[in-house]
């Protein structure tokens, strides 16, 4: 198995040739070889060539690098798989340098190659089509060494920054898969996920279902400008659309357990005639329901049979609504859950992000001073009588000293490579960011007091129904074992004394 990658050269070629000719690197200077040149005269040789070519490009030469996977193969081995590669890539028209390096676990090849051939003076054209080429002829030659050769994929391959990045495991797209795991941990259901993810602070796109929905969701991580596609290619196969949802449905069909609401005995005193349901009054709908239950135990409750009978009424209502909106306690228990952890992820990422616009605050503050005053600067040192100067723009000149030392010993920052419009949009974002985030944490805890009030309430009238049952039907059994009261005659004739 062998990876292959090609860059132009447009500086020097002879530095170029010098660092893959290193003898710390190739044995000694063994396995070094070349066609149509030398180590030593191959920047000479490739300006001769390319004193030719009428191509205008600014293109010397060619660096291309081919690696093995470490153990498979041996130093002679890759040396001569490089050098069949180079001739057949380059079919004996291009001088070359080929160095195999053996520093590392990996061996591997380095070829450099003129930018013009030596016989029709063309310049090489380097293209996706070539580099493809170039993999071709890789895995041709690794197969007839009977070596393991890279099966294609849909996924894109990675910039070297991407690459560097998601090694250490924290890129933007590896933080992204690890969010939207955690995510999906979390939610019962689809908009649960996209309220998290939201409260992570992502801007999301396409997350609409349907025949007419966009086929990819994208998200936007967190001070950046540019979003990621949720697509096989650039997250893998687990981070689609239709997955993320397949996932949710497949976690909630593993660990849903329905726990439905205790059936609640129905007292007689509770049972209704048609006609007194007739003559209830229809709902007044600009009167708002209660929230919270009525303590029917109080004093003053308890001695009013009127008061105690509203009362147990208005719980009623209370607790009817309740199970209007859920079909079993565990529902309810399931959206707390969910809303919690949307506002518990809404208030850490408010939090971090609060954290890092602090010093970002302060270092605009700064760059903004420096930016304002720093034409002050520049005419004390352009003037013919600085001093002079300097005593007329005083403040000025002090603000920027002042700004430029902050931010050069504080924050470690050189303020002509500053680009403060950058500073300033990337700010603007941060506040955006922290806006829209408050809202979704004030939001989700308005509703988790909501269902927490509400799955009290339930829990509450549960408990009291239970035991005005179980009152019930004690009075009730004692009611049956009790003996039928005598009548009045029946009692004076046991009483009479016998004649």
């Amino acid at each position: 198995m062998a990876y292959t990658k090609i860059h132009a050269i447009k500086a020097t070629i002879n530095k170029a040739v010098a660092y893959i000719c290193n003898p710390d690197k190739t044995d000694e200077k063994i396995l070094i070889d070349s066609f149509g040149t030398g180590p030593e005269t191959a920047s000479f040789d490739f300006k001769a060539t390319l004193s030719k070519t009428s191509a205008s490009d600014p293109n010397l030469g060619f660096h291309l690098i081919q690696s093995f996977a470490p153990g498979e193969v041996s130093y002679d081995e890759a040396h001569a798989i490089g050098i069949e590669l180079a001739d057949r890539l380059l079919e004996n028209k291009y001088s070359y340098v080929i160095a195999t390096h053996i520093d590392h676990d990996h061996i591997h090849n380095h070829i450099i190659f003129c930018a013009a051939d030596n016989i029709e003076h063309k310049k090489y054209h380097d293209c996706k089509s070539s580099y493809y080429h170039i993999r071709q002829l890789s895995d041709q030659l690794c197969s007839e060494h009977n070596l393991s050769v890279i099966q294609p994929s849909n996924k894109r391959g990675m910039k070297y920054n991407e690459w560097a990045e998601n090694k250490n495991n924290n890129s933007l797209k590896s933080q992204l898969k690890r969010d939207i795991d955690e995510c999906i941990k979390l939610s019962q259901s689809y908009n649960t996920f996209l309220e998290l993810i939201i409260a992570k602070g992502y801007e999301i796109k396409g997350s609409e279902t349907g025949l007419d929905a966009p086929k990819y969701i994208a998200f936007r991580p967190p001070e950046s400008k540019q979003f990621i596609r949720g697509s096989e290619r650039s997250l893998g196969q687990e981070y689609t659309k239709e997955n993320i949802q397949k996932r949710i449905k497949e976690q909630l069909e593993n660990s849903k357990k329905k726990v439905p609401f205790p059936k609640k005995d129905i007292l007689s005193s509770e049972i209704k005639t048609p006609e007194e349901l007739l003559k209830r009054k229809p709902k007044d709908p600009l009167r708002g329901t209660r929230k919270t239950l009525i303590d029917t135990t109080k004093d003053d409750i308890q001695g009013s049979t009127g008061l105690l009978r509203w009362a147990n009424i208005q719980n009623l209502k209370i607790a009817a609504h309740a199970y209007a909106v859920a079909e079993d306690i565990s529902t309810i228990e399931n959206q707390l859950a969910e809303k919690e952890a949307v506002a518990k992820t809404a208030r850490h990422s408010l939090v971090a992000l609060e954290k890092k616009m602090k010093p970002s605050a302060e270092i605009l503050h700064y760059a903004e001073i420096y930016t304002t005053n720093l034409r002050y600067h520049n005419a004390m040192l352009r003037s013919k009588d600085p001093d002079r100067y300097y005593r007329e723009h005083a403040t000025e000149i002090n603000l920027f000293n002042a700004a430029e030392h902050v931010l050069n010993s504080t924050y470690n920052i050189n303020p002509n490579n500053m680009n403060l419009h950058h500073m300033q949009d990337s700010f603007s974002l941060m506040e955006e960011k922290k806006k829209y985030l408050s809202s979704t944490y004030k939001t989700a805890e308005k509703e988790v007091t909501e269902l927490r009030l509400q799955l009290s309430n339930l829990q509450k009238y549960l408990k009291n129904s239970n035991i005005e049952s179980a009152q019930y039907h004690n009075q009730e059994e004692h009611r049956d074992t009790e003996p039928e009261p005598e009548s009045l005659n029946q009692a004076n004739f046991k009483n009479k004394p016998h004649i």
